[in-house]
């Protein structure tokens, strides 16, 4: 839950507060730990589980949210928030860290690609630090061994290898075949234990560079790329489903829309967002949800048909109470009040601070440097982020504050005194 209370700490051991803590103070949200120093989001958090995780997508469903909140404002840690609210519902997600370089909207593979790449079922917060079960191959592999134990506790040891080929042959149809064959033969390889046969295939799966003469053996013909993305992306969406998990919900984060791309990228990223909006209105494709996190709304202005096509499908605005349908989140209208929100989350980090540390503040001058550093950071939220800022100063403030035991002043940060 988005909303822990204080006596949840109880659960945090020494180790991960240090690891929520080290995280904290570059900036950015850890994969666990984000949970206990969350405010003020539950208003739309609770409205996105009620309205769509919990009925509307989860009844077959697809819809498309774009959230809008400056750098630094907290966008990473509310895609954090829903990812947590999405896997209560057995949904599988995929948080994808958009670049101009690494992950360019403009290039629709590339998003398959980053797509299968981050693919994350629900898992244990050592899980989660680790990284290491996430992506199409961790899927898989999960999907395999939960099956061998299955087909292990029914029928006899020298029986199991038939049940697991009986199994696969029973997966639905996909969009793509050679996707669904690439599944299959990949589960396969897992049960005759070819790791050369499984690399192969998850090459192909990735949507990474592969001759088609090595995978042809596999009954795979067609090429991931631009022109086939959108149906690979489907076909993956039904095989998560056929899998018994709900359905997928990606979170895209845009870092920042490059001002140095050219008008024919702008174009295609303007396109692409089109016809995924569209394609969440048609039948087809059920069981998703695509949230798209961006700084601002520059890349929309411009008078031509194409960015009026997309600026009429992004115009209505999210409303938890009387507009849960609307298009645009807007994340600074949850915040009714940004200095006592921040004080809260101090108040929140401090205490994973001391449990990080096995320390006690002096609470009265625990509030002094908390109060201090929150008006600070509201009063600079024009130069960074409101809540980056905060964050990346209050934990050494806390350092300073162990010290000395006296509340701390910005400038005392700030001058690295």
């Amino acid at each position: 839950m988005s909303n822990h209370k204080n006596e949840d700490l109880n659960n945090l051991t020494q180790k991960v507060a240090k690891k929520i803590i080290e995280n904290v103070v570059t900036g950015s949200p850890p994969e666990y730990g984000f949970q206990f120093y969350t405010v003020g989001l539950d208003p739309y958090i609770d409205t996105i589980e009620e309205e769509y995780f919990k009925t509307f997508i989860r009844e077959g469903g697809a819809a498309f949210k774009m959230v809008v909140e400056y750098y630094g404002g907290g966008k990473t840690h509310f895609l954090y928030c829903l990812r947590e609210r999405a896997w209560k519902y057995n949904f599988i997600a995929s948080y994808i860290p958009l670049s101009p370089q690494e992950t360019p909207f403009h290039q629709l593979d590339r998003i398959y690609q980053a797509i299968v790449k981050n693919l994350i079922f629900s898992q244990s917060p050592d899980e989660l630090f680790k990284g290491e079960n996430r992506g199409i191959g961790a899927v898989i592999k999960k999907w395999y061994f939960e099956k061998f134990q299955e087909f292990s506790q029914k029928v006899p040891k020298d029986s199991v290898l038939i049940e697991l080929k009986h199994y696969i042959s029973t997966l639905k149809d996909y969009d793509s075949t050679s996707f669904k064959n690439a599944i299959k033969e990949a589960f396969l390889s897992l049960a005759e234990r070819s790791d050369e046969n499984f690399s192969l295939i998850m090459q192909w799966l990735k949507g990474d560079p592969i001759y088609k003469n090595m995978v042809k053996k596999f009954n795979i013909f067609e090429k991931i790329d631009k022109s086939t993305a959108f149906k690979m992306i489907r076909s993956l969406n039904q095989w998560i489903q056929d899998i018994n998990y709900t359905g997928i919900i990606v979170l895209m984060d845009e870092a920042e829309i490059t001002s140095s791309m050219s008008s024919k990228q702008k174009d295609l990223l303007l396109n692409n967002l089109r016809i995924l909006i569209d394609e969440c209105a048609r039948v087809h494709f059920k069981n998703i949800m695509w949230f798209y996190a961006v700084p601002d709304e520059n890349f929309l202005e411009g008078s031509t048909q194409i960015y009026t096509a997309l600026q009429q499908r992004v115009q209505t605005i999210f409303n938890a109470e009387i507009n849960p349908a609307g298009v645009k989140i807007y994340l600074e209208k949850v915040i009714k009040d940004p200095i006592e929100t921040l004080k809260q989350i101090g108040e929140k980090l401090a205490l994973i601070f001391e449990k990080a540390q096995k320390i006690q503040f002096n609470k009265t001058e625990l509030i002094k440097t908390i109060q201090n550093f929150a008006v600070d950071s509201y009063e600079n939220r024009f130069v960074s982020g409101v809540k980056r800022y905060f964050v990346q100063k209050i934990i050494p403030a806390f350092r300073q504050l162990d010290i000395t035991g006296n509340a701390v002043l910005p400038d005392e940060i700030q001058n690295g005194s």
